[in-house]
Protein backbone atom coordinates (compact mmCIF):
# COMPACT_ATOMS: atom_id res chain seq x y z
CA UNK A 1 0.00 0.00 0.00
CA UNK A 2 1.39 3.50 -0.90
CA UNK A 3 -0.54 5.39 0.93
CA UNK A 4 -4.01 6.21 2.42
CA UNK A 5 -5.62 7.83 -0.80
CA UNK A 6 -8.87 8.74 1.18
CA UNK A 7 -11.49 7.74 3.89
CA UNK A 8 -14.54 7.55 2.50
CA UNK A 9 -17.59 8.94 5.43
CA UNK A 10 -21.66 7.59 4.50
CA UNK A 11 -23.60 10.76 4.29
CA UNK A 12 -27.46 11.25 3.69
CA UNK A 13 -27.01 14.65 1.95
CA UNK A 14 -23.58 16.12 0.59
CA UNK A 15 -25.63 19.55 0.11
CA UNK A 16 -26.63 19.17 4.26
CA UNK A 17 -22.83 18.65 5.16
CA UNK A 18 -20.43 20.13 2.66
CA UNK A 19 -20.61 23.75 4.19
CA UNK A 20 -19.44 22.09 7.71
CA UNK A 21 -15.74 20.49 5.35
CA UNK A 22 -15.74 23.92 3.46
CA UNK A 23 -16.12 26.27 5.92
CA UNK A 24 -15.33 24.51 9.45
CA UNK A 25 -13.03 22.72 8.69
CA UNK A 26 -11.26 25.00 5.80
CA UNK A 27 -10.75 21.55 3.32
CA UNK A 28 -11.19 22.42 -0.44
CA UNK A 29 -13.91 20.96 -2.60
CA UNK A 30 -12.02 18.83 -5.21
CA UNK A 31 -15.72 18.24 -7.01
CA UNK A 32 -18.98 16.20 -6.85
CA UNK A 33 -19.66 13.11 -9.56
CA UNK A 34 -22.56 10.71 -9.93
CA UNK A 35 -20.80 7.18 -9.72
CA UNK A 36 -24.24 5.07 -11.09
CA UNK A 37 -22.41 1.54 -11.16
CA UNK A 38 -21.73 1.68 -7.38
CA UNK A 39 -24.98 3.96 -6.76
CA UNK A 40 -23.37 7.04 -4.88
CA UNK A 41 -22.72 11.14 -5.90
CA UNK A 42 -19.30 11.54 -4.41
CA UNK A 43 -17.75 14.86 -2.95
CA UNK A 44 -13.81 14.58 -2.45
CA UNK A 45 -12.33 17.31 0.02
CA UNK A 46 -8.11 17.51 -0.33
CA UNK A 47 -7.00 16.93 3.29
CA UNK A 48 -2.71 17.34 3.25
CA UNK A 49 -1.81 14.44 1.33
CA UNK A 50 -5.15 12.34 1.40
CA UNK A 51 -8.95 13.13 0.62
CA UNK A 52 -12.53 12.69 2.36
CA UNK A 53 -14.67 11.56 0.21
CA UNK A 54 -18.40 12.00 1.07
CA UNK A 55 -20.74 9.29 -0.16
CA UNK A 56 -24.57 9.73 -0.54
CA UNK A 57 -26.78 7.23 -1.71
CA UNK A 58 -28.33 7.68 -5.16
CA UNK A 59 -31.36 4.81 -4.49
CA UNK A 60 -32.31 2.69 -1.35
CA UNK A 61 -30.89 -0.10 -2.67
CA UNK A 62 -27.32 1.38 -3.07
CA UNK A 63 -24.47 -0.41 -0.48
CA UNK A 64 -24.20 2.98 0.88
CA UNK A 65 -27.98 3.31 1.53
CA UNK A 66 -27.77 -0.25 3.53
CA UNK A 67 -24.96 0.92 5.64
CA UNK A 68 -26.91 4.45 6.63
CA UNK A 69 -29.77 2.60 7.72
CA UNK A 70 -27.84 -0.25 9.50
CA UNK A 71 -25.04 2.37 10.89
CA UNK A 72 -25.99 5.77 10.19
CA UNK A 73 -23.66 8.37 9.11
CA UNK A 74 -19.82 8.06 9.48
CA UNK A 75 -16.96 6.40 8.65
CA UNK A 76 -17.88 3.71 5.61
CA UNK A 77 -14.07 2.94 4.29
CA UNK A 78 -10.16 3.24 4.02
CA UNK A 79 -8.86 3.53 0.69
CA UNK A 80 -5.49 2.91 0.14
CA UNK A 81 -3.53 4.14 -2.94
CA UNK A 82 -2.16 1.05 -4.85
CA UNK A 83 0.17 0.87 -7.93
CA UNK A 84 -0.69 -2.03 -9.31
CA UNK A 85 -4.11 -2.99 -8.50
CA UNK A 86 -4.32 -6.61 -10.23
CA UNK A 87 -1.02 -7.78 -8.49
CA UNK A 88 -2.41 -6.47 -5.07
CA UNK A 89 -5.69 -8.55 -5.57
CA UNK A 90 -3.34 -11.90 -6.24
CA UNK A 91 -1.41 -11.33 -3.13
CA UNK A 92 -4.01 -10.48 -0.96
CA UNK A 93 -6.12 -13.69 -2.19
CA UNK A 94 -2.82 -15.67 -1.84
CA UNK A 95 -2.35 -14.49 1.50
CA UNK A 96 -6.19 -15.49 2.43
CA UNK A 97 -7.54 -12.16 2.34
CA UNK A 98 -11.85 -12.80 1.22
CA UNK A 99 -12.85 -10.25 -1.64
CA UNK A 100 -15.34 -8.45 -2.43
CA UNK A 101 -14.05 -7.46 -5.93
CA UNK A 102 -11.90 -10.41 -7.81
CA UNK A 103 -11.20 -7.76 -10.02
CA UNK A 104 -10.99 -3.92 -10.49
CA UNK A 105 -13.89 -2.04 -11.19
CA UNK A 106 -14.49 1.72 -12.29
CA UNK A 107 -14.70 4.34 -8.78
CA UNK A 108 -14.74 7.66 -8.90
CA UNK A 109 -12.49 10.25 -11.13
CA UNK A 110 -12.04 6.79 -13.41
CA UNK A 111 -9.60 5.14 -10.29
CA UNK A 112 -9.76 1.11 -10.56
CA UNK A 113 -11.03 0.28 -7.01
CA UNK A 114 -11.53 -2.94 -5.76
CA UNK A 115 -12.76 -3.76 -1.97
CA UNK A 116 -11.47 -6.09 0.96
CA UNK A 117 -14.45 -8.07 2.93
CA UNK A 118 -14.42 -7.14 6.19
CA UNK A 119 -14.98 -10.21 7.37
CA UNK A 120 -11.06 -10.54 6.72
CA UNK A 121 -10.06 -7.30 8.19
CA UNK A 122 -11.23 -7.36 11.63
CA UNK A 123 -14.65 -5.34 10.42
CA UNK A 124 -13.02 -2.77 8.60
CA UNK A 125 -13.87 -1.95 5.19
CA UNK A 126 -10.86 -1.45 2.95
CA UNK A 127 -10.57 -0.21 -1.09
CA UNK A 128 -7.76 -0.66 -2.94
CA UNK A 129 -7.47 2.78 -5.34
CA UNK A 130 -5.30 2.78 -8.11
CA UNK A 131 -5.17 5.93 -10.23
CA UNK A 132 -3.41 7.18 -13.67
CA UNK A 133 -0.53 9.13 -13.05
CA UNK A 134 -2.57 12.53 -14.01
CA UNK A 135 -4.93 11.77 -11.21
CA UNK A 136 -2.59 12.10 -8.38
CA UNK A 137 -1.79 14.96 -6.62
Amino acid sequence: MNKIDHIGIAVHSIDNIKAFYERQLGLLCLGIEKVENQGVKVAFFQCGDSKIELLEPLNNSSPVAKFLQKRGEGIHHIAFGVGSIEDRIQELKERGIKMIDHEPRLGAGGASIAFLHPSSTAGVLYELCEKKPTEEE
